[in-house]
């Protein structure tokens, strides 16, 4: 079982950064993918990125080159770093965790939620 807690969201301005972090519980947390969704209203959750257990990472393309995602295995803890941040991104953001890359796209926990809100 492994249990995911997002921190970090809020309001920024457009053109603004913000650090997602997402805590785990778990000792098996280095052996999981890890990975980023956000929603926004009346959207289908959509993937963001995604990081291996040995740091490969993997972006969606609408998110590439302005999102980073990380992790610290001695922390439990996974960070999306969201740069040049645009209205559109505007959503509820998800951590999410799978056994392996292969599978982050369906993954088997979720977090709650931080919301990140971009002003105009």
């Amino acid at each position: 079982q492994v249990q995911l807690v997002e921190s970090g969201g809020g309001l920024v301005q457009a053109g603004g950064s913000l650090r997602l972090s997402c805590a785990a519980s778990g000792r098996t947390f280095g052996s999981y993918a890890m990975g980023w969704f956000r929603q926004a209203p009346g959207k289908e959750r959509e993937f963001l990125a995604a990081i291996s257990w040995s740091s490969s990472t993997y972006y969606a393309d609408s998110v590439k080159g302005r999102f980073t995602i990380s992790r610290d295995n001695a922390k439990n803890t996974v960070y999306l770093q969201m740069n040049s941040l645009k209205p559109e991104d505007t959503a509820v953001y998800y951590c999410a965790a799978a056994p392996n890359i292969a599978t982050i796209w369906s993954p088997d926990y979720w977090g709650q939620g931080t919301q990140v809100t971009v002003s105009s």
